[in-house]
């Protein structure tokens, strides 16, 4: 393996405590490990029941962040995308997420989902999303405001995904638990000898077993008896004769939950928040929302990269600025990193919902694994932003909000609220 430099003092983005910091100060250790250069080596312990650690390099430079995401034949999302990467026995039994997958059979699996993001497909369930939208902000106005992220943010995305892929309406609290237990303190490694981090690993674990049993049983009924929804599509033969095997689906299901999901869930949620902090940018929104949406919405996942990182392997050996990395080596990309990076962003740590050209990677980089539902998180911001500024006149957070612990998902559990009534 061939090290980094060590961190500069007092940084460990391994440790569950730098997690536990404000967003600012972890920003303000992000630009430093930015100006140190070469990447930074961080270690890794050994976990019980996951793989055991190698060390990882943080990239968090723009430029770093691009060619890792672009050069999939060097850098390899296998054997896992994600961090702590799990044990071999866990595909096995629960199948492997396209994320963790190279091509082929990430390509060929990406052509059967695709089917999901298509215009056409995005277009036919665009009304409906509306009119979840629009449910969700009458349920505001009959409820009074309290908690935007359980009254809005949350229950809106879910719907979106359990509408389009089937999912009874009765059991989609039960989901939305499920996925708050799969991304609560992921990716966090600090104190893993603990007793309490044992039980949360098994909680994420226990959250994924629960979601598969749910989404293999409604892929089973809908082979005997197809509908008109994404699971039907996805587990009976396209044109081409391809389909999803019902681990596939269970791991598609897993993804579009967890990236998904909180990609538009966190946004909605930071949005708010931002819009408060800065009622200049809101104004500009509102005065031309066609026009400054498209901008906005890219501002706001630059801004708030709602999704924190993933991790690659090495193929073969490589140079990346000015480091010679060997085959087998780790790399993690930190987007919220990569996203201030000074060298591409003019006052990367200001919001200006007009910034063009904006090339951010919070949705993953450009690649084979750019994100396939950027498109349907743009179209969700675009309809949920619209109906709440416009019917909830003075929207505003009134309060800090309460972050997830976590260094995958830069979520928001709680933001109190009101409005103008």
């Amino acid at each position: 393996m061939a090290l980094g430099s060590a961190p500069p003092a007092g940084i460990d983005v391994v440790d569950i405590a730098f997690w536990d910091r404000p967003p600012e100060q972890r920003l303000a250790d992000f630009a430093r490990l930015r100006e140190h250069g070469a990447p930074v080596y961080f270690a890794e312990p050994r976990v019980p029941f996951v793989r055991s650690g190698k060390g990882f390099h943080a990239l968090v430079r723009h430029a770093d962040v691009v060619e890792a995401s672009r050069n999939a034949k060097v850098f390899s999302s296998e054997p896992a995308a994600t961090s702590p990467e799990p044990p071999p026995w866990l595909a096995k039994v629960f199948g492997t997420p396209m994320v963790n997958m190279d091509d082929p059979e990430h390509a060929r699996l990406r052509r059967i989902v695709f089917r999901a993001f298509t215009p056409k497909m995005l277009a036919t369930i665009e009304d409906e999303v509306r009119a979840i939208a629009a449910r969700i902000v009458d349920d505001v106005e009959k409820q009074g405001p309290r908690d935007f992220v359980s009254q809005v943010a949350a229950p809106f995305q879910l719907a979106v995904i359990c509408a389009m892929m089937g999912i009874p309406e009765r059991v989609r609290p039960y989901v939305l638990s499920r996925v708050d237990a799969m991304t609560e303190y992921s990716g966090v490694r600090g104190s893993l000898a603990s007793p309490r981090t044992l039980r949360l690993l098994y909680g994420n674990l226990r959250a994924i077993v629960d979601l598969h049993r749910l989404v293999a049983r409604l892929g089973r009924a809908r082979r005997a008896e197809p509908r008109d929804d994404l699971v039907s599509a996805l587990v009976n033969a396209n044109p081409d004769g391809e389909r999803l095997s019902i681990p596939e689906l269970g791991s598609f299901f897993d993804l579009l939950l967890v990236a998904g999901n909180e990609t538009t869930r966190n946004t909605l949620s930071h949005g708010l928040r931002l819009f408060t902090d800065h009622p200049e940018q809101r104004d500009l929104l509102m005065d031309d929302y066609d026009a400054r949406i498209g901008p906005a919405i890219e501002e706001l996942v630059r801004y708030v990269s709602p999704i924190i990182q993933f991790r690659r392997t090495l193929k073969r050996d490589h140079e990346l600025n000015g480091h010679p990395f060997r085959a087998g080596d780790k790399v993690v990309l930190f987007y919220p990193a990569a996203n201030r990076d000074p060298d591409v962003f003019d006052d990367p740590d200001s919001l200006d919902i007009s910034r063009s050209p904006n090339p951010h990677v919070a949705f993953g980089g450009p690649g084979p694994h750019l994100c396939l539902g950027a498109n349907l998180a743009r179209m969700e911001l675009k309809i949920m932003f619209w109906e709440l500024f416009t019917r909830l006149p003075g929207l505003r957070a009134t309060g800090e909000p309460e972050y997830l612990l976590s260094s995958f998902d830069n979520g928001i559990t709680r933001l109190p609220f009101t409005y103008d009534r």
